[in-house]
């Protein structure tokens, strides 16, 4: 930040990140400096639980891409922290020696897990909840732990709790009161929670107050103890019972402190220049610890840190929602007041309440396992609005639809966005798709659970969207057929090349794989590759699981592999201690669990090729015996999906393709629902393409006859290169095979006359040449010098073992 000055955003969470992006809706130029305590850009602490439940990665939790930042003029300051603030003469220090001038400052310091002074608090094995850190710890603990007790059944606890099960331990969540989620639900609606949270697998139990938690020699926690003297066996911990605002800077700084920073109606803390926001704000004696009231928070905060003084916050009345599986519950403001209605049925475990305050306004809502029409009862409660008859609304509420709701209503409490906001984004901004939609507004993009109302927003603007893919970029409603011209026509080579000509990317960076593969597609892969763009599976050859540990599968070709390579899987196995070792639906060896840092020397001990089994990319070629050993094989089944996986492997696809090749009509390899399924007949073979046995079952539709398994081949690549070049990222073949029709595939494979196929066959096998044979080899020489290190410690140098397991593979991996 230049010595002038500017607006100086401490802490780079929801928090700070919501300031940013304020202020730079009202101004452009005001020099912006965010400096963020933790080595990333900010994140979206609200999925944490999903992070944790291994149904989403680190990465996707980003808010925004770095171009964000430097596309907006925003300079952001990673892994530092503001160790001094002095308001008055307008700097700060950070914790390496700089420091930063600024006109005006927004604290956004957050807060920290709230963890009680009980003994073995800081034992191996207890973890709070409340960073990506905190999750893969607890997420590593799991795979030694048979038993897990989560302290605390607010709504964060339950949601820990939920994470637990999914990786396999037995849990258990103690709370102090008498009931779940006492903040938010009144007796009755708890005790209905209270058995769809032990239908999930989890034991509860009420009123008990930890004491201490207990270890054995080893120093790891063995067990919580009660104050009544009983114990509750646990072999891991999760502490979830609050927060406690970081005020620490800000009474460095002389600024009034109580629970928090205290601020004023315009967010204004007790020194002129300086803002607060968030979890270490209090308000009108209020700290609030849920996301929702950032939003209206910064709204006003920017409006003050630019010069504005008629901006006013009056407090937020807080929701919230239960982000669990199979469970649906939003509650919003109190949950008692003067005069209440209720509408419950026992046997179907749904309860909606209407709380009314004295003068017969809406005061508070409570909905479980019934949550129609919530976002109608929230914004009443939120507008206070008076209530003539509360059994009419809740039975209103049950029949509205989006079209009810009024522009003001808020619909994504995640990202603060509201009804009108996507509608304008249709009407005014002119997007088509509910996807360009949630990128232009990020509405959806948080915890999910909005998802569906906007879809019919959307709809109800558009008179009923397409959700077929449209744009590549929908932030910059950019086409995969306009960016694909783009990178022709200016010879770009690389994703920063391509986004710096156009901004695709640069906004939300959601698009950032998909630009990847199309330059590597046109380019035909002679491009420069750019892992940053890439998944994280892609940047470390190999398949992230839940645990944030990897599955490495070698390539076997047709699923035929040898004795030699069969004990070199299995030595490796031995030797790494790996959890599990699985045979795949493709006929393939995996191994489950290995750590990041451990994944060279894996490779290099196999002495296997990738299989590519992480990848948006060519994945296995399914076989059955073929005429090799089946007394009713028609055709070489093994010989066929052999070389036709050979001459396939290491190219990446638009989505990922599983191909089979079977010996008869009795489809023992399932090659009937298969992207690319080959079938022997009588006198010939038949091509199959865009079938799928997933969570969809489809099957393929048959392309066409042909008399040898040469012909069936080159004609499965020639399919195979026109998807690459069509397809839209990240859509599946029988996607495309119904988006675009059979009669169009079959005049690009087919027709010969005109010439396309041979074209289609002529660009395959430019890309085939130019693609990498082997990312593993990688393992020689990284890409830079933490890509297979974990927690920035650097890997172990590669030990060969013996020249058995680093010599030349044998039989079928090559």
């Amino acid at each position: 930040m230049s010595a002038a000055g500017g607006i100086l955003v401490v802490g780079g969470g929801i928090a700070g990140q919501a300031v940013c992006e304020e202020v730079r809706r009202r101004d452009a130029d005001v020099p912006l400096t965010m400096v963020c305590g933790e080595s990333t850009a900010p994140y979206d602490r609200v999925r944490l639980s999903h992070l944790l439940a291994g149904e989403a990665n680190a990465e996707e939790l980003t808010l925004r891409p770095d171009d964000w930042y430097a596309d907006r003029g925003v300079e952001l300051v990673l892994g530092r922290e503001v160790v001094a603030l002095d308001p008055e003469a307008g700097v700060c220090e950070l914790d390496d020696g700089r420091e930063l001038h600024f006109e005006r400052a927004a604290l956004c310091t957050g807060s920290d897990p709230l963890l009680p002074p009980l003994p073995g608090i800081d034992l191996p094995g207890v973890h709070a909840f409340r960073t990506p850190e905190d999750c893969a710890a607890i997420a590593a603990g799991t795979a030694d732990a048979r038993r897990a007790v989560v302290i605390g059944g607010g709504l964060l606890g339950l949601e820990a709790a939920y994470g637990l099960v999914q990786h396999g331990v037995h849990v258990a969540v103690v709370h102090l009161v008498d009931r779940l989620m006492e903040r938010q639900l009144d007796a009755a609606a708890a005790a209905l929670l209270l058995p769809a949270i032990e239908a999930l697998g989890v034991r509860v139990l009420l009123e008990r107050q930890t004491t201490e938690l207990c270890a054995e020699a080893d120093g790891r926690v063995t067990a919580v103890r009660f104050a009544d003297g009983t114990e509750e066996q646990a072999d891991l911990v999760v502490v979830s019972i609050g927060i406690r605002p970081r005020v620490e800077l800000a009474r460095d700084a002389g600024l009034e402190v109580a629970r928090g920073i205290v601020v004023d109606d315009a967010l204004q803390t007790s020194h002129e220049r300086v803002v607060a926001v968030g979890e270490c704000a209090e308000h009108r004696s209020v700290v609030h610890g849920i996301v929702a009231p950032i939003h209206e928070q910064t709204a006003v905060a920017a409006e003050t840190l630019l010069g504005a003084r008629d901006a006013v916050y009056t407090g937020s009345i807080p929701s919230a929602k239960l982000k669990v599986m199979g469970i649906d519950l939003v509650t919003a403001g109190a949950a008692e007041g003067a005069r209440a209605v209720v509408a419950a049925d026992d046997a179907a475990g749904t309860y909606r309440k209407v709380i009314l305050d004295s003068d017969g306004r809406a005061a508070g809502a409570v909905l479980l396992g019934d949550t129609r029409g919530h976002e109608l009862l929230t914004d009443l409660v939120k507008r206070g609005e008076a209530v003539e008859d509360a059994l009419a609304l809740l039975v209103e509420a049950s029949a509205a639809t989006p079209a009810d709701l009024p522009d003001a209503a808020q619909v994504c409490n995640c990202n603060g966005v509201c009804k009108g906001e996507i509608l304008d984004a249709v009407r005014v901004d002119g997007c088509a798709s509910g996807r360009e939609v949630m990128a232009r507004t990020r509405a959806g993009t948080g915890c999910g659970s909005c998802r569906s109302t906007v879809l019919d927003l959307v709809a109800l603007a558009t008179g009923g969207a397409s959700e077929e893919p449209a744009y590549l970029c929908p932030c910059r409603q950019q086409t995969r057929e306009q960016l694909a011209a783009l990178v022709r026509e200016r010879e770009l080579s690389s994703v920063s090349e391509l986004t710096g000509a156009c901004g695709a990317g640069r906004d939300c960076g959601a698009c950032k794989p998909g630009l990847a593969y199309l330059v590597s597609e046109v380019a035909a892969n002679r491009h420069r590759e750019e892992r940053h763009a890439r998944y994280i599976n892609d940047r470390v050859h190999a398949n992230i699981q839940n645990d944030g540990t990897f599955s490495v599968i070698p390539r076997i070709r047709g699923g035929v592999t040898t004795p030699q390579e069969l004990r070199r899987i299995a030595d490796v196995a031995e030797r790494h201690e790996v959890p599990m070792v699985k045979i795949t639906g493709g006929q393939r060896i995996d191994l489950l669990g290995i750590r990041k840092e451990a994944l060279p020397q894996v490779w290099e001990e196999l002495g296997m090729p990738s299989g590519h089994a992480y990848a948006k990319a060519v994945r296995t070629v399914k076989t059955c015996v073929g005429t090799d050993f089946c007394r009713f094989g028609l055709g070489d089944a093994i010989g066929v999906g052999i070389e036709l996986e050979r001459r396939m492997e290491g190219l990446y696809t638009p989505a990922k393709v599983k191909s089979a090749v079977t010996g008869c009509p009795r489809n023992c390899a399932e090659a009937y629902v298969k992207d690319i399924g080959l079938v022997a007949i009588e006198g010939g073979w038949e091509i199959y393409v865009g079938g799928a046995a997933g969570s969809r079952v489809r099957k393929g539709d048959l392309l066409t006859t042909v008399e040898s398994g040469e012909q069936a081949i080159e004609l499965a690549l020639t399919f195979l290169q026109h998807y690459r070049e069509q397809g839209d990222y990240l859509e599946r073949t029988y996607d495309y095979v119904e988006r675009v029709g059979l009669d169009a595939i079959r005049a690009a494979v087919l027709a010969e006359e005109g010439g396309e196929p041979a074209r289609l066959r002529e660009r395959f096998a430019i890309a085939k040449a130019a693609a990498d044979p082997d990312p593993w080899l990688e393992r020689h020489d990284p890409v830079h010098p933490k890509q297979f290190a974990e927690l920035d410690t650097e890997p172990e140098p590669l030990t060969p073992i013996d020249a058995v397991l680093v010599g030349p593979p044998t039989g079928g991996a090559r």
